[in-house]
């Protein structure tokens, strides 16, 4: 579904990114992992189109899409939740979840609101909430939503559960996981490894803007030293 082939990035003059490669196949959980400033946001901004691509490609269902604009990567079926959740703040969860509304892709059973409150009840108590009136958990929940109204077949959020009480992180964990049981691909960046490892199919570990390693739940969990060398603080 998702092919990125030796992608350069540069902020300005500096270079994030050193001929990164990844895929993601269809209905498929992909980690993107590793120590802060490492490049896993750089990555993701690149094949959201946030960020140019210097060198390299990137395909999403066998098309070319690095030299896109955002909006349209998004209308082609790319769902993304940035890190900071970025919700608006002066809009309530109702209007939240519908603004983005839509089904570029036609999908004969889109999302709605129904099924956002099913995947997430906690928000069904704060639909006339204002944005800025959550909890931190509660903004991530309707950031989700939000990307899953615009009925992405590919689903990726940076920094999934990043500074949130345990609690809400299993609310988010059980969300993701109701979605990978429909089938939706999603490429997470979070620091939870073993919460990634029970709901993942593949890992890729990045260094210093390349991708160190890759492979799947066995081999990372068989190789502990690999936790050790690229993930250990």
């Amino acid at each position: 579904m998702l092919k990125v082939d030796k992608i350069t990035t540069y902020y300005g003059k500096s270079q994030a990114l050193f001929g990164v490669s990844l895929s993601i196949a269809e209905s498929t959980v992909v980690t993107l992992l590793g120590r802060n400033g490492m490049g896993k946001s750089s990555t993701i901004r690149s094949i959201m189109g946030l960020t140019p691509v210097h060198s390299g490609t990137i395909y999403f269902s066998g098309r070319e899409t690095h030299r896109l604009p955002s909006y349209r990567i998004a209308r082609l079926g790319i769902g993304l939740v940035p890190e900071g959740r970025q919700i608006f703040p002066n809009l309530t969860v109702r209007e939240n979840i519908i603004a983005t509304a839509s089904n570029y892709q036609r999908s004969p059973q889109p999302y709605n609101m129904d099924d956002i409150l099913t995947i997430f009840p906690r928000l069904g108590d704060r639909l006339e909430n204002y944005g800025n009136q959550l909890s931190g958990g509660e903004q991530q929940m309707l950031a989700v939503g939000r990307a899953l109204m615009i009925n992405p077949r590919l689903l990726i959020l940076d920094e999934a559960t990043e500074g949130l009480a345990p609690l809400i992180r299993k609310e988010i964990w059980r969300g993701l996981d109701i979605l990978k049981s429909k089938g939706l691909a999603i490429l997470i960046v979070d620091k939870n490894i073993d919460a990634l490892m029970a709901i993942s199919d593949h890992h890729y570990i990045m260094e210093k803007g390349t991708i160190a390693w890759h492979g799947t739940n066995e081999e990372l969990r068989s190789n502990p030293q690999l936790r050790t060398r690229y993930l250990g603080v």
